[in-house]
């Protein structure tokens, strides 16, 4: 149980700006199986952001609350995230081969591509939790209780079927790219997809038919234009799968 604990917090404490126990130590063999995690990460993250969405609409609009509890997620991950997809836009947008594409996501200042994917992630992020609120603020709460994990689980997917394409980056990079052992995998496919269960079969299914899509689409992208992921990539479709799962609930409710 120790173990389990130190990996959780090993994986708590490099994806998020949380703090951590002193005694948790760090290695890269315990980073890489700390990957494991990565999904119950995502139950953390979601549930101060949604708790912190349910107190805010208490005394502000809804459309403000989602604006507010989203800047408290950022600001728990650091922009870990939106840092990646901005770089995996630039990236991508920029780079007309490997290499440069490459070189581009390694620069630390954002351009054109970035400051644009950015600001339209966000803005889709915004409008979709606030269609997804109407009148029942629980309707946001439970949305983010299952994006946040389900992104993180289509995170580690990448990260297990691509390979790291860097060569340069540190021991700590590398470790946490490394494909997941069958138990590993199966501990991160069971946390991402166990907040399913909170919502409606459809809107369920609604959620994880997009988020598997803009996954599946994320990983022919990266294979056909970099030949496997970075760590940027990884952000980039935690953000995707994200957005993609308050899609898919609101494609639910039009539906019926």
């Amino acid at each position: 149980m120790r173990r389990q604990l130190e990996l959780f917090f090993t994986a708590l404490g490099f994806f998020t700006r949380l703090p951590v126990p002193a005694w948790v130590g760090w290695a890269p063999e315990r980073l890489a199986q700390a990957a494991r995690y990565f999904p119950l990460v995502g139950w953390v993250v979601g549930g101060l952001v949604a708790a912190g969405y349910l107190l805010i609409a208490q005394v502000l609009p809804p459309s403000l609350a989602v604006v507010l509890s989203t800047a408290l997620g950022i600001r728990l991950t650091g922009a870990f995230h939106e840092d990646g997809l901005a770089d995996t836009c630039d990236g991508l947008g920029g780079g007309w081969d490997k290499a440069q594409a490459l070189t581009i996501m390694k620069d630390s200042r954002l351009g054109s591509y970035g400051a644009i994917g950015l600001t339209l992630m966000l803005l889709a992020k915004a409008v979709a939790l606030i269609e997804l609120g109407g009148d029942a603020d629980g309707d946001v709460a439970l949305a983010l209780l299952v994006a946040h994990p389900l992104s993180r689980l289509a995170a580690t997917v990448v990260m297990h079927l691509l390979p790291y394409v860097r060569t340069d980056d540190s021991a700590k990079s590398r470790a946490v790219a490394c494909p997941l052992g069958p138990v590993d995998l199966a501990v991160a496919t069971g946390c991402g997809l166990a907040p399913l269960l909170l919502l409606a079969p459809l809107e369920a299914l609604g959620a994880l038919l997009a988020a598997s899509a803009a996954t599946l689409w994320l990983i022919r992208l990266f294979l056909r234009r970099l030949g496997g992921h970075t760590g940027d990539c990884l952000g980039a479709t935690q953000q995707a799968a994200e957005l993609a799962c308050y899609l898919g609930i609101l494609a639910a409710w039009n539906y019926t």
